[in-house]
């Protein structure tokens, strides 16, 4: 049905079509895809000692205000991430600033954290009981004077009903947001979430969503900072503000973030890098070009405990958490594995 219906959606702009994507989940207008298939037990895993029907998450961007995850969680995802989250609600930078590249299976954006607002996003959450493994991403003010006392205020507010926080200091469309990637920058702001944590009696997990432009110096820099953190696991990666080269689209030189199926190579060497430095430590989220079960299987080849996904299911419609499970199923049934933790990291099946 997506694919007869799809040349009509891409005939909207790309953030009206998103918008109706998100009233058509909030009306129940798309059905109930989830299904339990026989080989379930092929993919079953703990998030943060919770048990995961699917290792499949839907990634922060998608429901950015925290109004569809319930209906998401029906689609089938395994997890889903809202956000992100500033602690007041912003515009974003000027439209039109999403661009879709149709013939490189990709997205360009430069919203900038367009959002309610967390108090408002909270009181959304407390109406709506969440009905799975629910992550909280959260960020600073564009505008604001400190942007550490910004991650604070979201832990402080989201603690409670979440269950991880996720902390961005990735988006390339907030400006030098990046610039935590600094190892002094990053341990003290890792310092100052841990120190909240203890103020506030919680055990909520961390996880941090890095960019995917960093090199091997940084690389090694950061995995050190996290482990010495105790941060639970990481998200690898975010859009990326390079790679422009090879596409085709004639978007391509928008400013923004690129997302989609150029970056899944560079996302799959960064986790793979990642890995040798923080396998058993911790966990690894893979985001990136991910729209089949090849796809995911290549990222947890790589070292990817579980894979998130948005632009795939701009791409491939609302059933593509089923499409991923039965592809990867079909593949793991050939290789004769039990589950599909036990492929994580080796990448000599490969």
């Amino acid at each position: 049905m997506f694919s007869n219906l799809r040349s009509l959606i891409f005939k909207l702009d790309p953030e009206k079509a998103h918008t109706l994507a998100i009233k058509s989940l909030k009306y129940n207008f798309v059905p109930n895809l989830f299904k339990h298939k026989e080989n379930d037990f092929l993919l079953k895993a703990k998030l943060f000692n919770k048990d995961l029907k699917n290792p499949i998450g839907m990634a922060a961007g998608f429901d950015k205000n925290a109004e569809v995850y319930n209906q998401l969680f029906k689609l089938g995802f395994g997890f889903v991430e809202v956000g992100t989250i500033t602690p007041l609600s912003q515009f974003g930078n000027p439209k039109p600033r999403v661009f879709r590249l149709v013939e490189d299976e990709a997205l360009i954006n430069r919203l900038g954290f367009n959002n309610h607002g967390a108090q408002n996003i909270l009181d959304r959450i407390k109406r709506n009981s969440k009905s799975g493994i629910l992550g909280v991403n959260i960020g600073p003010n564009k505008d604001t004077k400190n942007r550490l006392e910004d991650y604070i205020s979201g832990l402080r507010i989201f603690y409670k009903y979440a269950d991880y926080i996720t902390i961005n200091i990735s988006s390339p469309n907030t400006e030098n947001l990046r610039n935590f990637h600094d190892q002094t920058r990053l341990d003290e702001l890792l310092k100052e979430i841990k120190k909240e944590k203890i103020n506030l009696n919680s055990k909520i997990p961390i996880v941090v969503k890095i960019a995917p432009d960093i090199n091997d110096n940084e690389i090694e820099k950061i995995s050190e900072v996290l482990i010495n953190n105790e941060v639970e696991a990481i998200i690898i990666s975010n859009t990326s503000n390079a790679m422009r080269e090879k596409l085709i689209g004639i978007q391509k030189y928008q400013k923004g973030g690129l997302s989609g199926k150029p970056i899944e190579d560079k996302s799959n060497l960064l986790i793979s890098k990642f890995y040798e430095r923080i396998k058993n430590k911790i966990r690894i989220i893979g985001v990136g070009g991910v729209d089949s079960g090849l796809s995911a299987y290549n990222k947890f080849l790589a070292g990817a405990d579980y894979i998130q996904l948005y632009t795939g299911m701009v791409y491939k419609g609302p059933n593509i958490v089923n499409i991923i499970k039965n592809e990867l199923c079909e593949i793991l049934l050939k290789e004769g594995v039990k589950n599909f933790t036990e492929i994580v990291g080796n990448k000599s099946n490969s």
